[in-house]
């Protein structure tokens, strides 16, 4: 008798963002098998107004493709992750976010490199996709821009994320929950830094490629600065945010300021990026003062 292929369960955590949503979907819905597994998709909505119901239950109205579509209220990404591997019911996992884009051998991809080189979980790469041509400082700036490794390579804590990931079910299963809710961001780098500890071994797959959208809200000024911001907040609520790094927040904004006059004078990538790092630290400044300057707990628009 054959055995019956592995199954993947697909996770993604969404928070307003239906049109990007639909986009991911769709993708999903043509990835290559080549028989080797079956795949079904989670999809478990951040916003209690249920903005992604819509789209998840239109995907699985056409679709030949097991969905199954949960909310968790609590805006949190680490408690969405969590609800997400709840109702995972596959062999492996895998993770991507709402707002990207993998080709159509992607899952395959990770699947095969898993097994090739017997290790528990793979990453890929997330590089950015433009609808529209995007000014040439944002080009210029790499604001969007990630970096990419030699596959095979063996990752540390401090290169593991979840926007392009598939692991073996066990590995999460060695944590609970596998994501902390007191990361209110990095929460991906400590669930990967705990399993590592633990003898988990994960690695880089560079032709795994997703793409990561970036619509024309992204390059806009006001949107950076006010995702920089709440950026610096969040990490100051961090559990590791104390000592050295206070006092380098505190350190960086008034050199960041002083620098501005002169990153102005060298082009506009290299102003918007002195002043992305400036209200990364004033955002962390400014939160240990008890002051929110972005009180939502995600920059949308």
């Amino acid at each position: 008798m054959t055995a019956a292929p592995e199954h993947i369960t697909i996770c993604i955590c969404t928070y307003r963002r239906p049109e990007l949503l639909v986009r991911l979907l769709k993708s999903l819905g043509t990835q290559k098998t080549d028989g080797l597994f079956t795949y079904s998709v989670v999809i478990i909505d951040n916003d209690s107004s249920r903005s992604a119901e819509s789209a998840a239950s239109q995907f699985a109205a056409q679709s030949d493709i097991a969905v199954k579509y949960g909310v968790e209220p609590r805006q949190n990404i680490a408690m969405a992750r969590n609800k997400a591997v709840e109702n995972a019911s596959g062999d492996y996992v895998a993770f991507i976010d709402d707002d990207e884009l993998p080709i159509e051998h992607w899952l395959l991809t990770l699947f095969k490199t898993c097994k090739k080189h017997s290790v528990d979980g793979v990453l890929g790469p997330v590089k950015p996709h433009f609808d529209q041509t995007p000014p040439k400082w944002v080009v210029k700036g790499n604001f969007y821009n990630r970096v990419s490794y030699p596959t095979g390579l063996v990752i540390d804590w401090k290169k593991g994320r979840t926007g392009n990931v598939l692991m073996k079910r066990e590995v999460l299963a060695a944590a609970t929950p596998p994501f902390n809710p007191e990361f209110l961001t990095g929460e991906d780098q400590d669930f990967f830094g705990r399993m590592i500890e633990k003898g988990y071994v994960f690695i880089w797959c560079d032709e795994a490629l997703a793409y990561e959208v970036v619509p024309p809200i992204r390059w806009n000024r006001r949107f950076m600065v006010r995702r920089a911001l709440l950026s610096g907040a969040i990490s100051q609520a961090h559990p590791s945010f104390k000592g050295v790094k206070i006092l380098k927040s505190m350190i960086a904004v008034p050199t960041y300021v002083a620098g501005l006059p002169f990153a102005f004078l060298l082009g506009q990538h290299r102003f918007m990026s002195c002043l992305i790092r400036l209200c990364d630290h004033l955002g962390s400044v400014l939160a240990l003062m008890g002051i929110q300057a972005v009180k939502e707990p995600y920059v949308t628009s």
